[in-house]
């Protein structure tokens, strides 16, 4: 049967289980091809739900009492689901004055936070990390929220709050595992506004298509021996989860690079087989013109340069400079601006890196894990 982009897809398992490697696939479409093309409608679907979600009125309220106190709010997770807490504690510090913060789940268990509130991300809810760092939260006095498929996990089990995003992803190298909370994160961030999520805006944002730009861009960069990765504020986050994705999906090795950090020794180990993509979707102070400086210091270097870049920002960094190649990142006026940035970057980061895998031969769907070295190392 034909895959249908608009149709829903299935939730967690019921009883919850944790996912099964996804089927073999000899070739595209992928399970992430399916997933990509699936996003549009999904968060359309996801953004009406949430705008009357008594969850995250729950949620918005006690990021409220937060602010009122003066008191922390923690967004946690791990991999792809620690880059999207990134992307929402940059959506919250937006629209509120809030101190809002980001946090790799291991790395808050030596001292648990105390008042408060901590939201943890996970796709499945069945990450220990992060259910470990939740339970540590709450036993120590902290509110504590989790942004998952399901209030039937593990981690649900923990959290006093559980926000359902309700749709699971098929393929192992997420997608909407990393859309989902985005847009769940971009919902209480509009609540905080006192504006509702335009579902429309978000849809129109991600309806990109099936652009031919990424498989330009991928034939460029996939005979490199591994990949930089680089953007400032939100673009950090969807860099971040660049490079994890075509680490996962295409068996690149990839690293992801603060955009003031990489000019400050990291070139000395590149040469022409590395490749560079910038993440550049905001024209905020000194931002372009870091991002012109580095893609010159890569030119000089003659290694292969391509951007994800504003629709809007295209005239400012010379096209000489990209000569891998370049993606356009949608834009809106609809939504604040961190989650236009996040949101419209999405879909392109998750094209380049499928095709990629494409590109490479690999199947992007299993993360490496039908090799029965890499299941063992991740067991």
């Amino acid at each position: 049967m034909a895959f249908d982009p608009e149709a829903p897809l299935p939730g967690a398992p019921d009883p919850w289980a944790g996912s099964t490697m996804p089927p073999l696939r000899d070739g595209a479409p992928y399970a992430m091809t399916e997933m990509i093309a699936a996003e549009p409608a999904l968060a359309e679907r996801l953004a009406r739900r949430l705008a009357t979600d008594p969850a995250v009125e729950m949620l918005v309220a006690w990021v409220r009492d937060a602010m009122a106190a003066q008191a922390p709010v923690t967004i946690l997770g791990c991999g792809t689901s620690e880059h999207a807490a990134e992307g929402i504690a940059a959506m919250w510090r937006e629209v509120a004055d809030i101190d809002a913060r980001h946090a790799q789940a291991l790395e808050t268990l030596a001292g648990p936070q105390r008042d408060g509130l901590v939201v943890a991300i996970s796709h499945e809810g069945g990450t220990r990390a992060t259910n470990d760092a939740l339970q540590a939260a709450r036993e120590a006095g902290a509110r504590t929220a989790l942004i998952s498929v399901s209030d039937r996990s593990p981690g649900a089990a923990i959290a006093e709050l559980t926000v359902q995003t309700g749709e699971q992803d098929t393929s192992w190298c997420h997608t909407v595992g990393y859309l989902s909370p985005l847009v769940a994160g971009a919902a209480v961030a509009g609540h905080l506004a006192g504006a509702q999520l335009e579902a429309t805006a978000v849809r129109a944002l991600l309806q990109v298509g099936d652009s031919p730009d990424a498989d330009a861009v991928a034939a460029r960069l996939a005979a490199c021996d591994r990949l930089l990765v680089s953007g400032s504020g939100p673009d950090h986050a969807t860099a971040r989860e660049l490079a994890l994705k075509v680490a996962e999906g295409a068996h690149l090795p990839a690293h992801a690079l603060h955009l003031e950090t990489i000019l400050h020794g990291h070139l000395a180990a590149t040469d022409r087989r590395t490749g560079f993509v910038l993440v550049l979707t905001s024209a905020s102070l000194g931002v372009v013109e870091r991002a012109r400086r580095v893609l010159a210091a890569i030119a000089s270097l003659g290694m292969p340069a391509a951007a994800l870049i504003g629709a809007d920002l295209g005239d400012d960094v010379p096209r000489e400079l990209t000569p891998a190649g370049r993606l356009a990142v949608p834009e809106t006026s609809r939504l604040p601006r961190v989650p236009a940035s996040l949101l419209g970057a999405a879909v392109p980061l998750q094209l380049l890196a499928e095709r990629l895998a494409r590109a490479r031969g690999t199947n992007p769907d299993t993360i490496g894990r039908e090799d029965p070295a890499q299941a063992a190392a991740h067991h």
